[in-house]
């Protein structure tokens, strides 16, 4: 694949399936990272599987009103607030009985006892294990400074990807089923903490076949 064949996204927190399958025609994951902070987005906030159904799990961060001012790399994590055990508590009740949580929980309780200062520096932790985890041969890289638009050789994603509109809405993803851990009904979409837990070394596997959209060759190489 041409270097030049780069994705361009901003930088969310435990991932679904989505932007995983939206990144899988690229080898480079150019991570947005002079951006300003965005509420109410995937940027700091994930969606799990668990008895009740789905939860929302929410990172909090400083700055008040002047969020929306702030760059992405200053934005800090509030630790005033208990958010910390509220994650993995949800977490560790609703995957502590799949078949692969034993084998990866550490990695992830590593990222968050570290507690790192910054929401960037904590998305990229828990980014990095996934890809990792995965087995997923692509890159990351990061913007230099912010471009309103990119050439044809970079595919703009950014803010496409947002829970206020449907999967559905967009070309990148196909729902293929999995045995999840509540339940016979299928939750797609969900944090790839889902996947990864639920199907293990399958994982890359379903994310493959859940593809949709492929503008170039594939990095999903199993």
């Amino acid at each position: 694949m041409s270097e030049s064949k780069r994705l361009v996204i901003e930088l969310q927190y435990l991932p679904g399936l989505e932007f995983w399958t939206c990144g899988a025609s690229f080898d480079t994951i150019l991570l947005e990272s002079h951006e300003h902070f965005q509420k109410q987005t995937f940027r700091n906030r994930c969606q799990i599987l668990t008895s009740q159904g789905i939860d929302t799990l929410v990172v909090p961060v400083l700055d008040g009103r002047s969020q929306q001012k702030t760059l992405i790399r200053d934005i800090r994590i509030d630790y005033r607030q208990p958010w910390v055990k509220r994650h993995w508590g949800a977490i560790e009740s609703a995957y502590r009985k799949t078949p692969f949580f034993e084998y990866f929980e550490e990695r992830f309780k590593q990222v968050y006892e570290r507690k790192p200062d910054f929401l960037f520096d904590l998305n990229l932790d828990m980014l990095t294990v996934c890809r990792d985890l995965l087995r997923l041969k692509a890159n990351f890289d990061y913007t230099s400074q912010y471009e309103k638009t990119y050439r044809n050789e970079v595919f703009d994603a950014r803010g496409l990807i947002s829970p206020k509109i449907s999967y559905q809405k967009r070309p990148f993803y196909k729902p293929i089923a999995y045995r999840q851990n509540f339940g016979e009904q299928f939750f797609p979409n969900l944090s790839i903490l889902d996947l990864l837990f639920c199907q293990g070394n399958e994982a890359l596997s379903i994310l493959k076949a859940s593809t949709n959209y492929t503008p170039f060759e594939s990095s999903l190489d199993v």
